[in-house]
């Protein structure tokens, strides 16, 4: 290929997605066999993991730490098989994955041989060079499941993202995703046309995002395959004091933006702030000119939209903060104020 065939190739990819890593997929090993060589502590995650998929899971290793016959008798789904011996090549047959666990290097390469070999995509445990793929960090709400990976290079940053991902995804996500899994499999029920069911699923997707305290209802799922407007919610504002770091925002914080319609916001607040809105959510600047006028707010609110007020700290008092909170009150909106 020509160079400048490959600037235009990479020109072309380059406004799709920038470059990776490493490849994100998810595999399928519900009823699958797959081989695990090693009976200690960094095994036994990997046992639980891969039995969780609903894998048959065999381990070898000469002998096993204690936890493992605990798990084996009550794995999480699937089943785990022990098995008290050295592995051999023989063992690879068939396997959908392959896992190993080695303290010593020379067997760990050529366990991954082996592994190549017999044509079965190998994970060798803290040795990234002999890997075909990577375990990463985990969000479970399954059926919706988030992968995480840093490449193999720093995998304590990786489980702090997880841990920033968790809290993000209430679980009440796993009812959703759920729901969603078995509206697929009765898809005529979503609309004649693909442009009806994409709307569907759009209603769905917006209706899960304002009720993340709770999982669908038959009502819910009924009303939004007929495509009744959802019940009037009640009158309210979400008021949120926010300062100069988007990453103070709260838990709650995030979760009132992620549900709003219109967000009203003083017109110096951080755009980090706003990025984490829906996009399709509405957004109002307010100058502090404007700061005592509420008319809009209130007009939003009463029309039944989910409403967010976001109020720089630092200008509270020029903004006339508790008299805009008495004057939405008085209107007879309910308002909850929040922090970051």
């Amino acid at each position: 290929m020509s160079n400048a065939n490959q600037e235009t190739v990479s020109t072309r990819q380059g406004a799709r997605i920038g470059p990776l890593a490493t490849l994100p997929v998810f595999f399928k090993l519900d009823g699958k066999r797959v081989v695990l060589i090693g009976g200690g502590e960094p095994a036994l995650w990997k046992a639980e993991l891969l039995a969780a998929t609903g894998a048959l899971v065999e381990v070898f290793a000469e002998a096993f730490a204690e936890e493992f016959f605990a798990l084996a008798e009550a794995p999480p789904r699937g089943q785990i098989l022990l098995v008290q011996r050295g592995w051999s090549p023989e063992d690879l047959a068939n396997a959908a994955l392959a896992v190993g666990s080695f303290a010593d290097e020379a067997e760990a390469a050529t366990f991954a041989a082996a592994a190549r070999a017999a044509g079965v995509p190998v994970n060798v445990v803290d040795r990234p060079a002999l890997c075909d793929f990577q375990f990463g960090a985990i969000v479970n709400r399954s059926p919706l499941v988030v992968g995480i990976s840093t490449d193999g290079a720093a995998p304590v940053f990786g489980q702090a993202i997880r841990s920033l991902v968790e809290s993000l995804l209430p679980e009440s996500f796993r009812l959703w995703a759920a729901a969603a899994r078995d509206l697929r499999r009765e898809s005529d029920r979503l609309g004649e046309t693909p442009e009806q069911k994409r709307r569907f699923w759009r209603r769905f997707t917006d209706f899960a995002l304002r009720h993340l305290d709770r999982g669908p209802g038959a009502d819910d799922i009924a009303q939004l395959i007929a495509g009744e407007p959802e019940a009037r919610t009640p009158e309210a504002v979400t008021v949120i004091g926010v300062g100069n770091d988007a990453d103070m925002l709260t838990l709650g914080a995030v979760r009132a933006l992620r549900g709003a319609d219109d967000i009203f916001y003083d017109d110096d607040v951080l755009a980090a702030v706003l990025d984490f809105a829906r996009r399709e959510a509405r957004r109002h600047p307010i100058a502090s000119t404007q700061g005592g006028d509420t008319s809009a707010v209130v007009a939003s609110a009463k029309s039944g939209r989910q409403v967010v007020r976001l109020r720089l700290n630092a200008d509270a008092g020029r903004r006339g903060g508790g008299q805009e909170l008495e004057a939405l009150r008085a209107a007879g909106i309910s308002v909850v104020v929040l922090s970051s």
